[in-house]
């Protein structure tokens, strides 16, 4: 045995047969700084399981979570002008929409899609903020228009998962028109008599809160979620006064009445099947994989036998 069998075979071995690890496997929680595996942290709907905080979720996890069995129908939505104002920046505004469709996958920022919860059918509308910060654009405006047209045409109830950073500056007035045009679409809702529930999520500020993200019959938000209009920052430039802890944050608007809910999302799936039951005045989901009673058909109790069979011990 020399050097070159004792170092330099093993080092080329060590070289040629090195696997590739890929980066992605681990998360970091931002809250706690744990690190996470992928496949638990996807199971766990992208909470933290070491501190529950809550990590940002796409739209399509959340419905294949939200639906019975991950099913759902994609609803189509009309498209708008593609750059209607010729707006560029530091890049041209088609040039950013064909950024953000490569990252996320997706064509716009908002998802709508129907399907059944605990067997109650319904439409949702979910918003993406990783998707231009979510930004409230023409698309946002007709998809919530296409969600609100559906729901009133099959008689559901509607959800919609708000997650934005306000108003589309590329879209400028025309983005700003959507506040009106979306307004419109949930009184259409409730004209029809049917359920409009919000579920805010962080973060839900600027004009989609100050439009179709509160006006709904009940509003629930996820754990430390920031809704507002401006946010905390902006208010202590302005006011030059430093705010409460927690200002802004979905447990803060809970206490002073802004909100109905403050529902972890493991549990949000429940919560939503208990509440659209209720306001549909249908009565409890049949949990598990029976299938629901029939509540025409007449079943007639046998009669009880009350007297004990004379071998058993009633000390048993």
């Amino acid at each position: 045995m020399n050097w070159i069998t004792n170092y330099v075979r093993p080092r080329i071995n060590s070289i040629f047969s090195r696997r590739e690890v890929p980066e992605n496997l681990w998360q970091k929680c931002d809250e706690c700084g744990t690190m996470l595996f992928h496949r638990e942290l996807k199971d766990n709907l992208n909470v933290c399981t070491s501190c529950g905080h809550h990590m940002a979720i796409s739209p399509r996890d959340r419905v294949e979570a939200l639906f019975d069995g991950g099913i759902y129908a994609e609803i189509s939505v009309p498209e708008p002008l593609a750059d209607p104002l010729h707006f560029r920046d530091q890049k041209k505004y088609p040039d950013r929409m064909k950024t953000a469709q490569k990252n996320t996958g997706e064509k716009e920022a908002m998802l709508v899609a129907t399907g059944e919860i605990g067997r109650t059918p319904i439409v949702v509308a979910c918003q993406d903020f990783s998707f231009m910060g979510g930004s409230m654009g023409m698309y946002v405006g007709n998809a919530i228009i296409a969600a609100a047209e559906e729901a009133v045409k099959l008689k559901r109830p509607m959800v919609l998962f708000s997650a934005a950073g306000g108003a589309r500056m590329q879209e400028g007035i025309l983005s700003l028109m959507q506040m009106p045009r979306t307004t419109v679409a949930v009184q259409m809702l409730k004209e029809a008599g049917l359920p409009y529930i919000v579920v805010l999520t962080h973060p839900t500020t600027g004009g989609v809160t100050a439009s179709y993200a509160m006006l709904g019959d009940v509003h629930i938000a996820e754990p430390n979620a920031l809704i507002c209009f401006a946010g905390p920052r902006v208010i202590e430039q302005t006011i030059r006064e430093k705010l409460p802890e927690g200002f802004q944050r979905a447990e803060y608007l809970l206490d002073h009445g802004m909100l109905d809910r403050v529902t972890p999302r493991g549990q949000m799936r429940e919560e939503l099947i208990t509440i659209t039951r209720m306001l549909l005045g249908l009565p409890p989901a049949i949990r598990g994989d029976l299938p629901p009673p029939d509540p025409t058909e007449e079943t007639v109790a046998e009669p009880v036998e009350k007297t004990a069979p004379a071998d058993l011990d009633p000390k048993a």
